[in-house]
């Protein structure tokens, strides 16, 4: 039979230690946070800046069904749709192979828009390569002959 006194496990001595270090370090962290000087009452605000252009929309320089203004854009846009969008691509200073990447003439279409200010939508650009893509080849074969 065992008389003295009961000895804790040296792990549940070490757990023990370490529970002490982080309740001194907390209680000196409390109180040197009690006593700041400078009492923070707001928190810090963002700005933010908008920059508008006003008055810098301009329009196509031909519409999407004037595809008989160039006879050449027209014809080779009809009979020849590929080379004429890669003809495009490559007036725009994009790759030759261009158009062969899904996608890429609404993408060059939007481009063009933006480059240029032109209004409307990616939506629209869009719409028009899917429903008149021949028209709205043609138009973009003219925009980029007469801003180049």
């Amino acid at each position: 039979m065992y008389m003295g006194t009961p000895q804790a496990p040296d792990f549940l001595v070490v757990q023990l230690n370490a529970v002490d270090q982080i309740q001194k370090h907390y209680r000196s962290t409390r109180l040197s946070m009690a006593y700041q000087a400078e009492i923070i009452s707001s928190q810090p605000q963002s700005t933010t800046t908008y920059i508008v252009s006003a008055g810098r929309e301009s329009s196509w320089n031909s519409d999407i069904c004037d595809c008989c203004a160039d006879m050449e854009v027209c014809l080779c846009g009809s009979f020849c749709p590929c080379i004429l969008a890669c003809r495009v691509a490559q007036d725009y200073g994009e790759c030759l192979c261009l158009p062969i990447l899904p996608g890429a003439l609404v993408a060059l279409r939007t481009s063009v828009r933006e480059r240029y200010h032109i209004e409307g939508s990616i939506c629209g650009d869009w719409v028009a390569m899917d429903c008149v893509f021949i028209c709205a080849l043609c138009q973009l074969a003219r925009e980029l002959k007469s801003r180049n």
